[in-house]
């Protein structure tokens, strides 16, 4: 059962675990906005997520360097720890959050050079069901002097972003008592306001040791989502009455009022953000036990897309004051699916969705599909799942096994521009699969995430004016 004196004691070896390193002194530390570290200043930062609007896409307009078979240029590379997350980039820092024994460690570097700058950690003693990686799968999240990290085992945490100092802290899967799910936590918190929206999927006080042993049975709390004041840390509201997946939250504008969606473990969940109160659910996950709903919603106008990879595919809705239609979705008997994504997530541009389908390595493929109908337009196979990021009227696809592939954002072909293995500086293949964290590009730099290594390279024609 549910153990408050257990619960304390867990609170107090995380506190004492915890450490944080800063090559500043006491009197050097910021105590306000960050100051901006880059010495490439033409582009933008890439906070959180999925980039700076969530949804994959950058607005940087840079000119892109003519590189051969050779691929990009690396800048630098580190050696890092266990992880699935991705990593964030404000002012010239970059968030690193991987575990390296039994700390879970949130490292800020210099964006451009790989440097230190500092590290706050604490301990962990998690071990993934199926052995994939002990390290975290949530994203940082950097709203200006603040960067927020949310631990595989339910740690959350608001530090502060010039030396990593402690401003607040708690522990979702302590007090709202989650029954562990097949790879911790891993959704990404999201800030909305003054708010920070956090995934958390607690249950009545039970015990169950995690979601396999309870064979998939396990009450929810209406903790779907839980919103803290960003500053303090006080609840504001506890509302939905779902368990979590492993898909982020999604805020946007819609019809001129800002909404939320959420695919959690049992389907599509729109709600308002301010308030957390539901406007609808939409049923969407496959029922086996072990299916997740990992893919972020997409959300172009008043349609929002949800996809799964476990044999059910894919379905787009049309949302309305209290409701949806359902505009097409996926045939359950069919083995033709418009698509089906694993951990990635589709980019919407111009009508259109781009994405890597697939459950598995082989057979997979990038795609182009009409939103409003499910019609594939175009696919070429890469037998590489994938994750995309949009620049510049072209899109970057990072697949899992190191290839940089880029093609020009058009709906009518394939127009594939390049594809090639990343490469290290002495021009042999990096070894980075499994790279299934999300890339990220922050001033004409992108950042990819592999087989315990992280990698700097230079996308930008460095003989143009910078």
């Amino acid at each position: 059962m549910f153990n408050p004196i257990k619960n304390i004691l867990f609170v107090a070896v995380l506190l004492a675990t915890t450490a944080i390193h800063c090559g500043q002194s006491e009197g050097e530390r910021a105590s306000s906005a960050p100051s901006d570290l880059r010495t490439r200043k033409t582009g933008q930062d890439w906070p959180t997520f999925r980039g700076p609007t969530g949804d994959g896409k950058s607005a940087e307009n840079f000119p892109m360097a003519e590189f051969g078979e050779s691929g990009p240029p690396v800048r630098w590379s580190l050696d890092v720890g266990e992880r699935y997350s991705a990593v964030a980039v404000s002012s010239g820092r970059l968030f690193l959050f991987h575990r390296l024994g039994n700390k879970e460690r949130l490292t800020c570097l210099n964006s451009e050079t790989g440097s230190e700058l500092w590290y706050f950690e604490y301990g962990t003693d998690y071990e993934d069901l199926y052995g994939f990686s002990n390290g975290p799968r949530s994203t940082p999240v950097v709203d200006g002097e603040r960067v927020y990290i949310h631990g595989v085992q339910g740690p959350l945490h608001c530090l502060n972003v010039a030396d990593g100092s402690v401003v607040w802290q708690t522990n979702t899967s302590v007090e709202y008592n989650v029954v562990k799910i097949f790879f911790g936590v891993g959704s990404t918190p999201v800030v909305e306001g003054n708010l920070l929206l956090v995934v958390v999927g607690g249950s009545p006080p039970n015990d169950l040791a995690d979601v396999q042993a309870a064979d998939g049975k396990v009450e929810s709390n209406n903790t779907g989502i839980v919103a803290f004041n960003k500053l303090t840390g006080e609840v504001v509201y506890a509302s939905l009455d779902q368990l979590a997946s492993y898909a982020s939250p999604v805020i946007t504008t819609v019809d001129n009022r800002r909404r939320g969606f959420l695919f959690t473990r049992e389907g599509l969940v729109g709600f308002a953000p301010e308030t957390g109160k539901e406007e609808f659910f939409y049923p969407w996950r496959a029922k086996t036990l072990l299916s997740v709903n990992a893919s972020d919603p997409v959300v172009a106008g008043d349609l929002v897309f949800v996809s799964e990879s476990y044999r059910l595919g894919s379905s787009v809705i049309r949302t309305r004051p209290g409701g949806y239609d359902v505009v097409w979705k996926d045939k359950k008997r069919s083995r033709a699916k418009a698509a089906e994504l694993h951990w990635n997530s589709a980019v919407h541009h111009d009508g259109f969705l781009y994405c890597s389908s697939g459950k598995n390595t082989n057979g997979s493929d990038i795609r182009c599909i009409e939103m409003t109908t499910g019609r594939i337009v175009w696919s070429h196979t890469t037998n590489e799942r994938s994750s995309l990021i949009y620049v510049n009227e072209h899109f970057i696809s990072i697949g899992e096994n190191g290839t940089f592939t880029y093609f020009k954002a058009q709906s009518d072909s394939a127009n594939i521009i390049a594809s090639m293995r990343l490469k290290g500086k002495t021009g042999k293949n990096l070894n980075l699969k499994p790279a299934w964290s999300a890339p990220a590009l922050s001033n004409g730099f992108l950042y990819v995430r592999g087989n315990n290594q992280l990698v700097c390279f230079d996308l930008m024609d460095t003989a143009t004016n910078l």
